[in-house]
């Protein structure tokens, strides 16, 4: 029966040991939380620095109008392609299909 078993298990089990590790698990558990949070914290004080972010945004900055200036050297001179490339047939079925529905999408802004 199922008491009978319970008893046999209550007698087996010593109540005073199991009581003494699982608060020592509770006090092992509580430690390591402490240590997670402080990691945590050192974690987010490393890598949060908002002076890290300004100096990688003024570097990104720099970077961007230094290749921007090039950019703009090598592009003086060139000109737009004066004919509109040749589709498919299946590509102009496809773009004809769209269009009215973006005309319509666009007019309704």
């Amino acid at each position: 029966s199922v008491t009978g078993a319970m008893t046999v298990a209550n007698n087996a089990m010593n109540v005073k040991e199991t009581t003494k590790i699982m608060q020592q698990f509770q006090r092992e558990n509580e430690r390591l939380e402490v240590k997670q949070e402080m990691m945590d914290d050192a974690l987010i004080d490393a890598f949060d620095n908002e002076e890290v972010e300004e100096e990688a945004e003024q570097v990104t900055n720099q970077v961007l109008a230094e290749l921007g200036v090039e950019l703009d050297s090598q592009m003086v001179g060139l000109q737009a392609p004066s004919k509109q490339p040749e589709l498919s047939v299946e590509e102009q079925e496809a773009l004809d299909s769209v269009l009215p529905d973006l005309k319509s999408r666009l007019n309704a802004l």
